[in-house]
């Protein structure tokens, strides 16, 4: 799981918006710039999440991401259309034969084909995707801070 510490920036009974400095790990992400948080090109980015543990305006929390579906979704992006283009371009090298074409040609047709049919199968994936709470961040617990001794809340 990766995990992250932010501060509740705003919050109603249902959702609490967390803003946190981006960090190593989102800054090596090649999908950093279109993975729906705000951020604008800052190290600040504010996240939205339920609010499971009934936090407050200014609290602590560590929220966190499941890393099994980033799997799930890295195969999607990267690997599928690659397995789906090279199935279309054996497909093609196979069948042109039947069809007195040159080989080479329906290879890059078909495989060309299977490798658009990817992206819509991924299009259409994602709507289902992004309503699965298991790909989304959540709450995972509130910090309590700790005040030392000698100090005093006003």
């Amino acid at each position: 799981m990766i995990t992250e510490n932010g501060i509740v920036t705003d919050v109603n009974p249902s959702f609490a918006w967390v803003r946190t400095i981006r960090s190593g790990t989102c800054e090596s992400c090649s999908s950093k710039d279109n993975c729906g948080t705000s951020h604008s090109g800052k190290k600040e980015m504010t996240v939205t999440v339920k609010n499971t543990l009934n936090v407050k305006k200014g609290d602590q929390v560590v929220i966190g991401l499941d890393t099994r579906p980033l799997l799930v979704i890295t195969f999607l992006l990267y690997v599928f259309p690659v397995i789906l283009l090279i199935a279309g371009a054996l497909i093609g090298n196979s069948i042109a034969p039947s069809f007195n074409m040159n080989p080479s040609f329906l290879s890059l047709v078909t495989g060309t084909i299977f490798f658009c049919t990817a992206f819509f199968i991924i299009r259409k994936k994602s709507r289902a995707l992004s309503t699965n709470e298991a790909y989304k961040p959540f709450l995972v617990r509130k910090k309590t801070t700790i005040i030392p001794d000698g100090c005093s809340i006003s």
